[in-house]
């Protein structure tokens, strides 16, 4: 064997261990889906977000075995639609495609993933479940085998999209699009407005944006192995990073530069999510755009989901708390479009591929579109059967009861996905209640009469107590100021908690997502209690309000209450007595 063929083998062998390291990668976004939908809904559906994460992968396996695979890869394709099922895995094991299977299995599971989050907090599991199933078997793995296979129609026609911004995102998105609709929005998303009568979108954040963060960052990872596993040289390799990092890069940078504009402040969620934004939209033509098609296409893709995001909520009032419709719909159909724009033969491993902006003409844009359209209208019809058959079958939708205590309560049994800490809210938002609780009647007459009333006695406390608590709530960010403060004119025992809330501007109106949040609004405070006696209580007012005040709104407040009696443990002493001394705490 020559120094030629060696090197060849080496490289093939080489290439095909990074195939099945991408496949790994692409399985652990199955993780960042999880911490993504999980951290942008609430917390007392966090339970229920993973178990549906986990059973994607977990019953799309046996359906991709059974069925999906032989319909994606068979190599006996009937009319260039679909192949034919095989159990190859069970009777021709030795010679089965074992590297193939397992990386289309992962990308099947990422295509049934997607819908987890536009469902989430109000879908029944069973009828999750069922769908995970349907689309691992049938739905994906023929138009994945349309664009893959290379007996596939869309294949043999010249579409390209490398790793799937249409074959798995725009299927993916879609499907989320139709569930959302047909499951509609949870309880308090939509609401009649008092002065106009119509219904208007309300924010429902979600629980933990470090959770979303994480998960972003994670399938940003992820994605690497996702665009650049089927890399068949170096150069290519390298190119297809470049791409995939730089089109979330520049999404994420217009993103927040857009939302700064147009709300005063750059948004951290819309941010994220514009990170999978331009992910998702170089995923198509990751290997065929050079550095500036994939910042285009990255800068286009962080206008397309602040738009969307919006457009989806508020004017199509589609109720879809992460965002994947317009992540992974809208910006999918932008990435398969930008093939026929932007691709290049100058990158690395591309000799036929050239967009309109690169002198190739309307053919590959015209092709793009076509299997655009033909893969969007497979999706809309076999994705609304499914959901119509499950909606009237088994139902998709928990009770409104359920949806209110949250679905790992009544779904999984589960109190709490956080036990350890703060009790997960298992209630709902205060329009949640308004929405679905009972109207109260009122009495026509008194219970009992007027007259037959016990009179109240009236007390009124002494001026000069000898002991008197104050209590401050203020900015933790004032807290070593005050402390200091305090010290300084002897007040040394004190009190400290970290507690949520807010005055009568109910914690300042703020936006999510491009939506006023209207409802209260609990900010993070600290509450600092003091019992004095010898330091006079108007100094302690005094010297608190120079260190906490700044002119602004969330100053604080501080409020004196009169003390009956203290004791102190040790010794016994009480009143003033107690409250002096070396341990005084």
């Amino acid at each position: 064997m020559d120094i030629t063929s060696i090197l060849e083998k080496v490289d093939s062998e080489m290439f095909g261990i990074w195939f099945l390291i991408g496949a790994a990668l692409v399985f652990f976004m199955q993780c960042g889906f999880a911490m993504v939908e999980t951290g942008f809904t609430r917390a007392k559906n966090a339970g229920n977000i993973i178990m549906k994460n986990l059973m994607d992968f977990c019953i799309g396996t046996p359906m991709f075995i059974l069925l999906g695979f032989g319909l994606m890869m068979g190599e006996e394709v009937l009319g260039g639609f679909c192949g034919m099922p095989t159990l190859g895995v069970f009777t021709n094991y030795q010679n089965f495609d074992w590297s193939n299977f397992v990386f289309n299995l992962v990308f099947c599971a990422t295509a049934a993933t997607i819908v987890s989050g536009s469902m989430a907090e109000r879908t029944k599991f069973s009828s999750y479940c069922i769908y995970s199933a349907v689309i691992s078997a049938v739905v994906y793995p023929i138009e994945a085998g349309w664009i893959w296979n290379p007996n596939g129609w869309l294949a043999n026609l010249g579409f390209h999209d490398f790793a799937g911004s249409c074959a798995i995102h725009t299927v993916g998105g879609i499907t989320a699009f139709i569930g959302a609709i047909m499951v509609g929005p949870r309880i308090g998303k939509y609401v009649e407005d008092k002065k106009t009568g119509k219904k208007v979108a309300k924010a429902i954040p979600g629980h933990s944006l470090t959770l979303g963060a994480l998960g972003v960052f994670i399938l940003w990872f992820g994605w690497y192995g996702f665009n650049g596993a089927a890399a068949k040289s170096g150069p290519q390799l390298a190119s297809i990073f470049l791409t995939t990092t730089c089109a979330p890069a520049i999404a994420t940078c217009v993103t927040m530069i857009f939302t700064w504009i147009k709300n005063g402040k750059p948004d951290v969620s819309m941010s994220l999510n514009a990170s999978l934004a331009g992910l998702v939209a170089v995923t198509a033509g990751c290997d065929v755009v050079d550095a500036l098609g994939s910042c285009l296409i990255g800068a286009v893709s962080g206008i397309l989901v602040v738009v969307a995001v919006e457009f989806i909520d508020i004017k199509l009032k589609v109720d879809d708390p992460v965002g994947a419709v317009a992540v992974h719909c809208v910006n999918g159909m932008w990435g398969t479009i930008a093939v026929g724009l932007f691709a290049t033969t100058s990158v690395p491993g591309n000799d036929s591929f050239k967009g309109l902006f690169y002198g190739g003409g309307f053919s590959l844009l015209g092709k793009q579109l076509l299997g655009l359209v033909c893969v969007a209208a497979w999706t809309i019809v076999t994705m609304t059967i499914v959901f119509l058959i499950i909606k009237k079958t088994n139902g998709l939708r928990v009770s409104e009861d359920e949806e209110i205590k949250g679905l790992d309560a009544t779904e999984h049994n589960l109190p709490s996905a956080y036990a350890d800490f703060m009790p997960a809210m298992a209630f709902a938002t205060s329009s949640s209640i308004k929405a679905s609780a009972p109207k109260a009647s009122v009495p026509a007459s008194p219970l009992a009469p007027v007259e037959k009333a016990v009179e109240v006695e009236t007390y009124t406390t002494k001026k000069s107590p000898e002991l008197s608590k104050v209590v401050m709530i203020f900015n933790p960010a004032k807290f070593e100021d005050v402390k200091t403060a305090m010290n300084s004119i002897g007040v040394t025992g004190m009190t400290v908690t970290n507690v949520m809330g807010c005055g009568t501007q109910k914690g300042h109106i703020r936006k999510y997502r491009g939506i006023e949040i209207e409802e209260m609004n609990l900010n993070p405070k600290m509450k600092l209690e003091m019992v004095v006696s010898a330091v006079p209580v108007e100094k302690v007012i005094e010297t608190a309000r120079d260190v906490l005040y700044t002119g602004n709104i969330g100053d604080g407040k501080i409020f004196i209450y009169d003390v009956e009696d203290a004791v102190k443990v040790r010794t016994g002493e009480r009143g003033y007595d107690a409250l002096q001394g070396e341990d005084d705490v």
